[in-house]
């Protein structure tokens, strides 16, 4: 799931900097949108994996 999120924010830099290069706002944004999408998705997937961990410890 990491590797996905990490793949989907590379994507959208590259559109972002594609958009920015060709002049094309509209894939600009939408670069920034993947990428934005890509890094909040990963914060929730780390927030998880540390509650989880929390969790365990308790657990035992």
């Amino acid at each position: 799931m990491a590797d996905e999120n990490k793949f989907e924010q590379a994507k959208g830099n590259v559109k972002e900097t594609v958009g920015n290069v060709t002049d094309n706002k509209d894939l600009e944004n939408e670069g920034k949108e993947d990428k934005t999408s890509g890094k909040a998705k990963e914060f929730v997937e780390n927030a998880k994996d540390k509650a989880n961990d929390v969790i365990d410890k308790f657990k035992k």
